[in-house]
């Protein structure tokens, strides 16, 4: 509008939320003025963005390699990958056990798996191995019989329509997909397919929304193709319509244009890929518009002395929106029980056993999950997620492996050059509470210059402090005692976009590279020789024998030189403890040795 020099009542802007010829030709009668808010919003974003990158990223430079780069929500993503791996190394497991008793019911075929729940007084959490061969051996002869049988009923909740966070996450749980296909995928759908007999059509609503709002004529079109093809009483009645914080309802949840080209109608215009993310967005629009499911339940309390076991079952009374979607919570339920038990069927033992377990570190990030915890933060907005995640992988300060993401060397170091010198960029509440200034720069509650004016000097002034520290800095390639068998001068280490390797400082007349094997001060535990640290192939640290492939020995966690007092085994770094490396031993002891300066 500013480049043509228009007049101010020249110019209209038409918004929909779906590619149909309906929704094009309401726009056009609802046609409004340029928003300037939102234009702001936009503007500061930008701004604030290239203000973090185009500062920052020549410091990393600098610091580390050319190449890298700084982001206003890359960065806090990082940052928050770098934190759970921390939490994953210093994590030290906790012994438990589980005691579970198969009881014969007279009447009934099969034992029932009782689990065990603790006493008369309460539950009871069994510790170790001797706490759980006690109560086995009081167990063993005690009397069985059910103290209490209670029937009931359980409703499970429609699903919400999707937004591009739940769609990221639920395509990456059911179809494998990554963020980045997903959103490629969507778009598809949503500019348009050519469909038998329907020219090019746009069959799914936009793609980037944080909102689970639907509009009501969906709602109509749903309730009536539900009745017809379930039946009525298959149609929903109450719609969840209580949206979280923070979301700006620009547009509705994504959903079919329109809900009777069912996947199957559809299915041959389609690409493979294509098709299964409309069946997956078609399932959970229609589930989303249908009654909840009904469980019939038991729970049920047998007395064996003074313990008490519990048995759980149940079965479905009603489908409801489950005769479309279901997700994987829906487990097979135990359910011959439901109306075989009563307070009055006598039982017996028929056998008891107990089982060790150990609890389990928080799990690494997959993309998924990553979006989740972005989304639960509020940190970025349904368009940035997917490429925030590509750009931290694109940069290789995160490699992904089975799904997982494990920080590399170069995202340690990146992200803790950014903690030192830049501790409210990379703040997860700074972040989140940015983004709520920029919904209300949209809203026209905040001036965006405003924003700006508060922003920046804080941002020179960690700049120019970081350029006087880092100044002294001398980024120098360490020279080692490797010998270049090819012009026969000492190889110097370099940081690479997988961390460190050898190279030939005679570059560019000499090519030459080798991998780089840092070793850590300890001897292998197997066969006597170093270990080094290690990479796989994506960039991902581990600790292994120099002597691989003859020796086999690898470690996730830092082995130490110190032998496990308890067992002989060998011990490793878990935060400021070190751990025997075998967690059934579990002998753990304070770090006392002082860590060198990296």
């Amino acid at each position: 509008a500013k480049a043509l020099k228009l007049e101010d009542k020249d110019i209209y802007r038409i918004t929909f939320n779906e590619i149909t010829k309906n929704a094009v030709k309401a726009s056009i009668k609802n046609a409004r003025k340029i928003d300037m808010n939102l234009v702001d919003a936009q503007q500061s974003r930008r701004v604030l963005d290239r203000m973090v990158g185009y500062r920052i990223s020549p410091l990393l430079w600098a610091k580390i390699k050319r190449g890298l780069s700084a982001g206003r929500v890359q960065s806090v993503a990082l940052r928050i990958i770098c934190d759970r791996e921390d939490e994953i190394n210093s994590f030290i497991p906790d012994e438990y056990w589980t005691i579970d008793a198969d009881v014969n019911i007279k009447g009934e075929k099969n034992t029932v798996k009782a689990k065990f729940y603790g006493d008369e007084n309460g539950k009871i959490d069994v510790k170790n191995g001797e706490q759980a061969e006690k109560i086995i051996e009081e167990v063993k002869k005690s009397d069985f019989s059910v103290e209490s049988v209670k029937h009931g009923e359980k409703i499970k909740k429609v699903p919400l329509a999707f937004t591009t966070s739940t769609l990221q996450q639920e395509a990456a749980k059911q179809l494998n997909f990554a963020t980045q296909k997903t959103m490629r995928l969507a778009q598809q759908l949503y500019e348009g397919v050519d469909i038998a007999g329907r020219g090019t059509i746009g069959i799914i609503t936009y793609l980037r929304t944080d909102s689970t709002r639907i509009a009501d004529e969906a709602v109509a079109a749903a309730a009536q193709y539900i009745g017809e093809q379930y039946g009525e009483e298959y149609v929903g009645t109450v719609h969840d319509t209580k949206e979280k914080k923070k979301i700006q309802d620009a547009h509705e949840a994504i959903r079919p244009t329109d809900i009777s080209l069912s996947p199957a109608i559809i299915k041959d215009s389609l690409s493979r890929d294509q098709f299964r993310l409309y069946q997956l967005i078609w399932k959970r629009f229609t589930a989303s518009q249908m009654s909840p499911a009904i469980y019939e339940t038991a729970s049920v309390k047998i007395a064996a002395g003074k313990y008490r076991f519990s048995v759980s079952a149940s079965k479905i009374k009603f489908d409801g929106f489950l005769s479309v979607y279901k997700d994987d919570d829906e487990k097979s339920e135990n359910k011959a029980l439901i109306h075989g038990i009563s307070e009055e069927s006598q039982v017996s033992l028929a056998d008891v056993k107990g089982e060790q377990h150990f609890t389990q570190p928080p799990a690494h990030f997959t993309e998924a999950s990553l979006v989740k915890q972005l989304e639960e933060l509020g940190i970025g907005r349904p368009s940035t997620y997917a490429p925030t995640i590509t750009t931290i992988i694109a940069r290789h300060y995160v490699a992904k492996e089975n799904k997982n993401l494990y920080v590399t060397e170069l995202g340690e170091a990146v992200n803790n050059i950014m903690k030192k010198a830049f501790p409210t960029i990379v703040d997860v509440n700074f972040t989140a509470n940015m983004e709520t200034l920029l919904d209300s720069v949209g809203e026209g509650k905040v001036k965006w210059k405003e924003v700006i004016r508060n922003f920046y000097p804080d941002l020179d002034e960690a700049v120019k402090l970081a350029e006087k520290e880092l100044e002294n800095v001398k980024i120098e390639d360490e020279v080692t005692d490797v010998i270049c068998d090819k012009c026969g001068r000492n190889m110097v280490i370099k940081y690479g976009p997988h961390g460190k390797f050898l190279g030939c400082p005679g570059f560019p007349e000499c090519h030459n590279t080798k991998p780089y094997l840092e070793k850590i001060g300890v001897t292998c535990p197997k066969c006597g020789k170093d270990i080094v640290l290690k990479k796989t192939k994506k960039g991902r640290r581990y600790f292994g024998c120099e002597n691989n492939p003859e020796c086999d020995f690898m470690s996730w966690q830092k082995p130490v030189s110190k032998k496990c007092p308890k067992c002989g085994g060998y011990m490793v770094e878990k935060g400021n403890k070190i751990a025997c490396a075998d967690e059934t031993c579990g002998y753990i002891e304070a770090k006392t040795e002082k860590k060198e300066d990296k």
